[in-house]
Formats: structure tokens, C-alpha cells, sequence
């Protein structure tokens, strides 16, 4: 053996050996059980983050389970990740000064396909880097023919059994990046603005957004607020425009909040809106979804809502109705992607109703088919958000990702909104009805960028011809679905339901891992769409392993510039020692303090343990017969005792999910029990302890294996024995 171990030589030939030799495909066996794990697939849009290596701890059940002897399919996929990948692709436009604008829809999609095409091949190759044994014959990717077709039936039903609508709703929608988000997907932070007091007749009002005042559809007060209940069913009147407007009551209004009185505003504002539906009032809409202001006094049109606020409080102040100004701290919601202040805005979307499909996935977890670890911290959280799901806006205003499949007749609705670019290139926006006596329907379905068609319209679900006027001049639905709409029918399209063979053995999985964050935006919704789709849980146990942060315990972005590359830290100090760093001292659900000086630690460990080997391996007129102790003295038998005990931990934490305790139970094993103790006692009477020696090495080996599989089977390979069957499909030690 050489005398230091260099995984920079030895890693990627055992992965190339793991890969060829086909130790990561399991075979079907009706007689055996399998164990399945899905990868959360990675977003098809940017190289691996640290985040990503905290999978180490499915590698960790994936070898486990397969040296136990059960089917084992660790499943890997990539996904194309909706706006998050526009969003960067965008940036890669802005940096050649072009933006998403200079295309027709078609040409920036395939421009996206060819982007995340060559990132996912970065992903799959940093994948194997950490030494990841997923079965590669079974790769997926979520914009595949077949996992579309699962996904389009499943909108189907949900529509045929009436959970899917298309409603008119308050949205989140972010101007810049051009598309609604859902609440999850909000960032909220404090702000400094100011409240404005105005004068609206009868009654002062209070607002932070003077801008929206020609939206106003009504002054509400609290029932209950005795300053104003004369007042109530008279009318307010709005500054500078004189409309009057009702002054109604509702519960939702805080008494103590500026004056008592809340200008009424449903299109955009999300606590206006539900006055607004609760006493049915009309929706009137002054900002489009550029940020620009519609639908008002010509001096005001087409202004930044920004611009539109001092340009509204300067007329307010010279007609004297801006009586007040206070300063204001409060919260405001922007865009998680890019930092834009989020504009609630109205607009026609497509909805899951989700309360039924909820109610289900509670059960599950309550009776216990599906268990949550660490059951303290998140089954409480799991619940607190099922009990109180709102239903799921799946519409996503982009052009990455898939078509929601339904279809407009224009012959019939030739009030639907379309823009397009033209044959000269030119962006060009109105109804139909007018730009069909300028265009051919073949010139606008070509350039068809986006379409806005009112809720009432009919549509169809089929590309056919017009249902009620044979028409043959209809468009597909322009906004995509929600990527959280795909990935949450991953275990069903990954393993081919219904039909598959795969799908029929390996379904449900044993086991989720992911990070904690996301267990309403992926794990929660994949538990709903699972059970309503297939009639089962999609997984036994879900794990929710830790989050990477820096020493000072700020999570890893790569704005703060606290990012460590995994990749950097493999090619410096080898897979298993960051894979040792990221799962000693890491308990469920926790953050990592990951730092280099840790990951240098794992890295002495490493050696550590190939310096024994050198020591064990190295003696001479080594067999394989003399691997079993025969004869052990006291010595001999207290290691044998340890190394016993060792096994029965190891094997007892595994399979209670404490990667951590088994990690540290191996290592203070090896380091401290067999090399600073046993070692040293056994240089006196080397011979006799060389069977011992080799057998404690072994069993150490084959512990160690799915915490650091590279430098195990390295050494592994050198065992005096019969066979070189690598230690991937060695069995677990007992």
C-alpha cells in the first residue's frame, strides 16, 4: 500500500467500477422486500450547492439496505425547476444585454432547453463526485414525454372530479420576474414607509398606498367601532376623482389601526379582496402586470406604481385632502427570486381545491402509514398547515415549463387579451377582435407570447375544433404549470404508474429525505397527489435532514458570499471526508456548521484509518484463513467485545435515522478503541493478534462503507481474500 491515501487518483476508478459492474440496479425479486429512495431531483439550472451533499444521508440507507441483501433502488432525476431556471437564464440574458422580450415564446424555450441540457449533465457528474450510488439506468427528468403524459391525466381528473377550477383571485405577482407566486414562495421583510391620512368626506381614512385610491370601492369600519355608526350605509367620497363610494362594516377592520376606516380596494390588496367577495363588491383594476398604471386619469397612465404614489400625494397635498403623514414599520412581501416587491394583483388562474385531498394525507400520518422523523418538531408543523391549506394556484405566467393543457376558442371569445410578436419582430398586445383585421390567426399562434382570457370563457381540455362553433381558431392556455405540480407526482411518474412493472414492486418508496423547508412545497403536496392518484401513501417515513450554514450560522447563499463549493472540497480533501463532516455531529432537522477546518478533521480521520490498514495489510504471510480469530487471549477478546457492540449501535442508530450517533460511534471505534488501544497492545504479540487484527479491520471496514464507501472499498480491494466481490455488495456486518 502506498504510504498516503490520495483520493484524487483512487475515487473516480471506483466509481467508474461501482457504475460498470451495475452494483447500483437492483433486481426485481417478488420473494424480497425492496427498500426505495427517490433523489430530490436537482434544479436543471446551476452546478450542485452544499445543499445538495446533505443527500449523503440516502447514499447512507442506500448502502446500508443493500448489504443487508434487499432491492435497493436509489433513484436519481433533475428538474426543470419553472421560474427558478428562467430566472437564471434571465440573468445570462441581462449579461448579453438582451432580456426575455427579444424572443418569441418558442425560441426562448428551446434557448432554455439547451441551457439546462448542458447543466444537467454538470449535475449528474458532481453527483457521482460524492460518490452517490444511484441507479443511472433509472434517471428521470420532469419535462419527459412520458412523465408529462402521467401529469396531464392527473390535471384531467383532478378537472373531471371538480378539485380543478379557474377563478379570479387576488395573486402575489412580481412585475419583474413576470409571473404569480404562491404564498410559500413570498419573502417578507421589514419596511420602513410612511401611513397617509386622507380626507374622504364624511370620514378620514388611513392608507399606506394613496396610489390605488382610484381602485377604492368602498370605506369599511369595524361593526363593532361606535365612531362610525351613523355613518355606515352612507358614502365617502374619493379625492381627486369625487366618485362616491359606500361605507359598509366588516369584522376584518383593526379598530386601533390609523383611523378605523380602511379604503376598500379588492384588486389589490389581498385582505381588500376578501371584504370585497364577502360583501360583493366591484373589482376595479388600475395596474397591469408590467407595474404600470391602467384605468385611471390620463395625467397618471402608464406611470411606475412608485411614480404614480408622488405624483397622486403631490395632488392630494395641493387639494388639501394628504392631511397627515406618520412614518410606518411594517411587512411587505417580495419576490423569494429576485427581491422585487410583490404587486397583489387580480387575475384569472387555475386552482386545485386542496382541503379534499388534504384530508387524506392527515390520516396517513396520524394512523401512522406514514411516519415523520423527527416526529416532534415537524409532525406539528405538518399538521398546523394541512388543517389549514388554501387551495393551490398551480398557474405560472412563464414560458419554462408545460402548457396547462386547455384550449380557447377565439371565434366564440374575441375579447381574449393576446400578445405576440409580429413578423417584423415587433411586440404587439390587444384583443383579438382587433388584431384579426391586421393578422392571420397562423401569423398570431406563431408569435404567441401570452394570452389573458376572462374567467367566464369556455375552454376545452382536448386540441380539438370548438365544441359549441366548430371553430378552428383556438390557442392553448399560455401560463404553465407550477413546477411544485410536477415534482409533487414524482414518486408516481419516476416509477411509471400505473403500468410498470417498476411502479408495481417499488411503490410505495420506503423513505423521503429531503430538507425541511420544503415540506409544504414538495413533500406535503407529493403525500396529497399520491394518495388521490395511486390510492397510497408515496413513502413510509419521512426524513427531514439538516441545512447547511456557515460557521457564524448564516445559511449558505451565494449573495452573503458565504458559499463553500462541494466539488472544491472533494478535488482538496475527497468525498468521504466531506461526507464524514456533513453527518458527524448533525442531528435531524438541525443546521451544519460546516467549515473547512471540519471538513480538514475528516480528512485526518481518512488517513487515520488507511494508516491502519497499512499496518494491518502490510504484515507478512497474510491468508485468508487467518482472518477469523482462532485462539484470542484477553486482549484478542475485549476487542472482539467492542467491535461487537459496535455493530449492534451502528445498526440500531441506522435504522432509527441518527446518521450522527453512528458516525461518531464508528469513529471513536476506530480511532480511539482499535488503533490507540488494540493496535499498540498487539505490536508485542503481532502474530497471534493478526487474525484479530484483520477481522476488526474488516468489520470496520464494511461499518464505515456507507459513511465513506471510497476509501472502504480502496481497501477493501486489498484484503487477503478468495474473491475480490467489492465491499458495495459485501454484506453488513452481524
Amino acid at each position: 500500500m502506498d504510504k498516503t491515501y490520495q483520493p484524487q487518483i483512487t475515487e473516480k476508478k471506483i466509481y467508474q467500477m461501482w457504475e460498470e459492474g451495475g452494483y447500483f440496479t437492483p433486481k426485481i425479486d417478488p420473494k424480497k422486500k425492496p427498500y426505495t429512495i427517490l433523489l430530490p431531483l436537482p434544479n436543471a439550472n446551476d452546478p450542485l450547492h452544499m445543499g445538495h451533499t446533505l443527500f449523503t444521508v440516502e447514499d447512507i440507507l442506500t448502502r446500508y439496505h443493500r448489504m443487508l441483501g434487499d432491492p435497493t433502488l436509489w433513484l436519481p432525476g433533475g428538474d426543470h425547476a419553472g421560474i427558478e431556471t428562467q430566472f437564471v437564464f434571465e440573468k445570462e440574458l441581462a449579461k448579453q444585454g438582451k432580456s426575455r422580450f427579444d424572443f418569441d415564446r418558442d425560441t426562448l424555450y428551446k434557448m432554455i432547453v439547451d441551457f439546462t441540457e448542458k447543466n444537467r449533465e454538470i449535475n449528474k457528474k458532481e453527483l457521482r463526485i460524492i460518490g452517490f450510488s444511484l441507479d443511472w439506468t433509472r434517471y428521470h427528468y420532469s419535462l419527459e414525454s412520458e412523465i408529462l403524459k402521467t401529469v396531464f391525466n392527473t390535471f384531467r381528473k383532478l378537472h373531471q372530479d371538480k378539485l380543478v377550477y379557474r377563478g379570479e383571485r387576488i395573486v402575489n405577482y412580481c412585475t419583474h420576474c413576470g409571473t404569480a407566486f404562491s404564498n410559500l414562495e413570498v419573502r417578507y421583510k421589514e419596511k420602513t414607509d410612511y401611513l397617509y391620512y386622507l380626507d374622504y368626506g364624511i370620514l378620514k381614512i388611513a392608507t399606506t398606498r394613496p396610489e390605488t385610491i382610484f381602485a377604492d370601492v368602498a370605506v369599511a369600519v369595524n361593526p363593532k367601532d361606535k365612531r362610525f355608526q351613523k355613518l355606515v350605509g352612507q358614502e365617502a367620497i374619493i379625492p381627486l376623482i369625487n366618485k362616491k363610494i359606500p361605507i359598509i362594516t366588516d369584522e376584518a377592520i383593526d379598530i386601533d389601526f390609523g383611523t378605523g376606516a380602511l379604503k376598500v380596494t379588492p384588486a389589490h390588496d389581498q385582505v381588500d379582496f376578501e371584504i370585497g367577495q364577502r360583501n360583493h363588491l366591484e373589482i376595479v383594476k388600475i395596474i397591469d402586470r408590467d407595474g404600470r398604471m391602467i384605468n385611471l386619469p390620463k395625467e397618471y397612465l402608464g406611470l411606475t406604481v412608485d411614480q404614480a404614489r408622488k405624483a397622486v400625494l403631490k395632488d392630494l397635498e395641493e387639494k388639501k385632502k394628504l392631511l397627515k403623514t406618520e412614518p410606518l414599520k411594517h411587512t411587505v412581501g417580495a419576490c423569494y427570486r429576485c427581491g422585487t416587491i410583490i404587486e397583489p394583483l387580480t387575475m384569472p388562474q387555475w386552482y386545485i381545491k386542496t382541503k379534499p385531498l388534504a384530508k387524506p394525507a392527515i390520516e396517513a400520518v396520524k394512523k401512522g402509514k406514514t411516519k415523520i422523523v423527527p416526529k416532534k418538531r415537524f409532525e406539528k408543523m405538518y399538521f398546523d398547515w394541512m388543517e389549514n391549506i388554501q387551495d393551490w394556484n398551480i398557474s405560472r405566467q412563464i414560458v419554462w415549463g408545460p402548457r396547462i393543457p386547455a384550449w380557447y376558442c377565439l371565434d366564440c371569445h374575441p375579447q381574449i387579451i393576446i400578445n405576440f410578436i409580429d413578423k417584423n419582430g415587433k411586440q404587439t398586445s390587444g384583443e383579438y377582435r382587433e388584431l384579426k383585421k391586421k393578422f392571420s390567426f397562423t401569423e398570431i399562434k406563431k408569435g404567441l407570447q401570452q394570452l389573458t382570457a376572462p374567467v367566464e370563457v369556455n375552454y376545452s381540455l382536448e386540441e380539438k375544433s370548438c365544441q359549441k362553433c366548430h371553430g378552428k381558431n383556438i390557442l392553448q392556455e399560455t401560463d404553465t404549470f407550477d413546477t411544485w405540480f410536477l415534482s409533487g407526482q414524482w414518486p408516481l411518474t419516476t416509477l411509471g404508474f400505473p403500468d410498470r412493472q417498476d411502479f408495481k414492486y417499488f411503490y410505495p418508496t420506503s423513505v423521503l429525505d429531503t430538507l425541511w423547508d420544503i415540506l409544504f412545497f414538495w413533500v406535503a403536496r407529493m403525500m396529497m397527489l399520491g394518495i388521490y392518484v395511486a390510492g397510497d401513501v408515496p413513502f413510509k417515513v419521512i426524513h427531514l435532514h439538516a441545512r447547511v450554514v456557515d460557521e457564524h450560522g448564516q445559511k449558505m447563499s451565494k449573495s452573503r458570499g458565504n458559499v463553500i463549493s462541494p466539488v472544491e472540497m472533494i478535488n482538496k480533501y475527497g468525498a468521504d471526508a466531506l461526507r464524514m463532516s456533513l453527518t458527524m455531529g448533525v442531528s435531524p432537522g438541525s443546521d451544519v456548521a460546516l467549515s473547512e477546518d471540519k471538513i480538514r478533521a475528516m480528512r485526518n480521520f481518512a488517513n487515520k484509518v488507511w494508516n491502519a490498514a497499512r499496518f494491518v495489510l502490510t504484515y507478512p504471510n497474510q491468508s485468508e484463513s487467518k482472518i477469523i480469530p482462532m485462539n484470542p487471549n484477553k486482549d484478542d477478546k475485549w476487542i472482539l467485545e467492542e467491535t461487537n457492540k459496535t455493530v449492534k449501535r451502528v445498526t440500531m442508530l441506522l435504522n432509527r435515522y441518527r446518521f450522527d450517533l453512528a458516525a461518531e460511534t464508528i469513529y471513536h471505534f476506530f480511532w480511539h478503541t482499535f488503533c490507540d488501544k488494540y493496535l499498540e497492545m498487539s505490536k508485542k504479540r503481532r502474530d497471534e493478534a493478526q487474525p484479530t487484527l484483520l477481522y476488526v479491520l474488516d468489520t470496520s471496514l464494511r461499518l464505515l462503507h456507507p459513511f465513506m464507501p471510497f476509501i472502504t472499498e480502496e481497501i477493501w480491494q486489498k484484503l487477503p481474500k478468495k474473491t475480490k466481490e467489492p465491499i458495495i455488495i459485501s454484506t453488513w456486518p452481524k
